[in-house]
């Protein structure tokens, strides 16, 4: 513990903002670093707990707690404080292939769960976090680092978004050839096409891709496993198989309408959007446009966040988010939300930012359900019918919504954008691998083993566990690619 008083000379500090009304004419990273400075007082906030609680990843009432990937935070947090970035930087690659990833686009569990934070701001982590790997490319300190030897032993990662990576990552270490298929023209999965340029820039995924193939993995996108590439070649080939696919199978709105044109699934608009701003600047045309539409996203969850952004960029004509829940508090609920679970507050994030600058108000609109879609007679969407619910629970303890009599109303829309998540991981090559899974559709591998019914096919991440965190995703990854290790050596040597 570099300074005993740390925590009470020193007020939390987070990245600073660029301005909302000006960063949502580009596309560029909408955060401003701290200086070394500050960066060093955050580090001293850190109070080198007995059990330190933000680096031990659970789940506690459906939510994550402390760190999935067990980061050392309280030993890279003083390392910063004594001004020593470089063994911080090593120290953070310990538990995690890609802090920049987490850095940038986690929601940060290990904070809800720092020690400090039962009564006092936690400890910028994340913060903390991405200004150490920031500074370790930016010293050229983060090199290909490829194994010494080889075992000769092939495996095949489908699937190159966190888990797949981490998996690959851990694989190469071990001296194995891995080889990473990818469906799509770019690498990255969602961490280049689900999440916007401003928020999680593909440079920043190309850029540790880049070092990744000089280290010897392989990769091959364009590939769609079960479709472009047979299954059954890759059990011909290769000597293992991880599955990382993710779990892309879009929840849906069953209401009336929903067959219109103009109603449009988020990951759909975010993907095409980002496809098109990277291979031309938007000038092909290639996307789906929130250009001079109303628009109205569905869902209050990340990727709705992230709709509202990309939309604004686009110069939408107006914005409503809708969001099935209503406004929580500005502060936990001790009784219902005690620390250290992650708390259940009112936030504001950049999306709602940047729409509250462009339009004057937050845009969001609670407790609200949609009952249907009109159109305008030619075939697109042209309303979008709701009323207000509130949430009750029945006799039997089961969560329902009852409609709040009085509340209905009809919003203008051009453009409507389902952002209500995801059921589960696509079947096609679950199918064709004759891989058993769960009764909601995700493969089944028991968490801590990956291993499916198939001998040497393994299973990590969404596809394994359903929608969750990138840091669950890299956590799988890793814990995959150790028992992969293991059934290829008959022992491992990765953590």
């Amino acid at each position: 513990m570099g300074k005993a008083t740390g925590f009470m000379d020193y007020k939390r500090q987070t990245f600073k903002e660029r301005n909302p009304a000006e960063r949502v004419n580009d596309w560029t990273d909408y955060t401003v670093p701290l200086s070394e400075d500050e960066v060093r007082k955050q580090g001293a906030r850190c109070m080198d707990c007995g059990v330190p609680t933000c680096q031990s990843g659970m789940e506690i009432s459906g939510a994550t707690t402390g760190c999935p990937v067990y980061h050392l935070i309280p030993e890279w947090n003083d390392l910063v404080y004594r001004g020593q970035w470089k063994e911080a930087l090593r120290r953070e690659h310990v538990m995690n292939n890609f802090p920049e990833f987490t850095g940038l686009a986690c929601p940060a569990p290990c904070e809800s769960a720092c020690v400090l934070g039962i009564n006092e701001p936690p400890v910028a982590i994340r913060t903390i976090e991405r200004s150490i790997i920031e500074r370790g490319f930016a010293e050229g300190w983060v090199v290909p680092e490829p194994p010494k030897s080889r075992t000769g032993k092939k495996v095949a990662v489908i699937g190159s978004g966190p888990a797949g990576l981490a998996a690959a990552a851990q694989l190469n270490k071990a001296g194995h050839l891995v080889t990473v298929f990818e469906k799509s023209d770019r690498v990255g999965g969602l961490l280049t096409y689900g999440i916007p340029e401003m928020k999680l820039s593909y440079d920043v995924v190309k850029r540790r891709v880049d070092i990744l193939e000089q280290e010897g993995i392989s990769f091959i996108t364009n590939a769609e496993v079960g479709k472009d590439v047979p299954a059954a070649a890759l059990r011909s080939d290769f000597d293992a198989v991880i599955l990382c696919t993710g779990a892309t199978v879009h929840r849906d709105i069953q209401v009336e309408g929903r067959e219109l044109k103009g109603i449009e699934f988020a990951m759909d608009f975010l993907h095409s959007s980002t496809k098109s701003l990277l291979d031309s600047n938007l000038q092909d045309g290639q996307y789906i446009s929130a250009e001079g539409k109303d628009v109205i996203v569905i869902g209050g969850g990340d990727t709705g966040t992230d709709c509202l952004a990309t939309a604004v960029r686009h110069n939408c004509r107006s914005l409503v988010q809708f969001d099935v829940y209503d406004k929580k508090g500005a502060v936990r609920d001790e009784v219902g939300n005690p620390w250290p679970q992650y708390p259940k507050i009112h936030r504001i994030e950049y999306g709602q930012k940047e729409a509250a600058a462009v339009f004057g108000e937050d845009p969001r609109a609670y407790a609200v359900m949609t009952k249907k879609f009109t159109g305008d007679g030619e075939g697109n969407v042209k309303e979008v019918h709701t009323v207000n619910v509130k949430l009750k629970i029945d006799a039997q303890g089961n969560r329902i919504r009852e409609e709040i009599t009085g509340t209905e109303k009809v919003w203008k829309a051009d453009l409507v954008l389902l952002a209500i998540g995801f059921n589960g991981p696509e079947q096609q090559l679950i199918d064709q691998l004759a891989i058993e899974t769960n009764a909601d559709s995700t493969v089944k591998a028991a968490y801590g083993k990956y291993t499916t019914n198939e001998e040497g096919v393994f299973a990590a991440g969404d596809m394994r566990r359903g929608q969750s965190l990138i840091v669950w995703a890299i956590n799988e990854g890793r814990e995959a690619a150790r028992e992969c290790d293991r059934f290829l050596m008959g022992a491992t040597v990765l953590p």
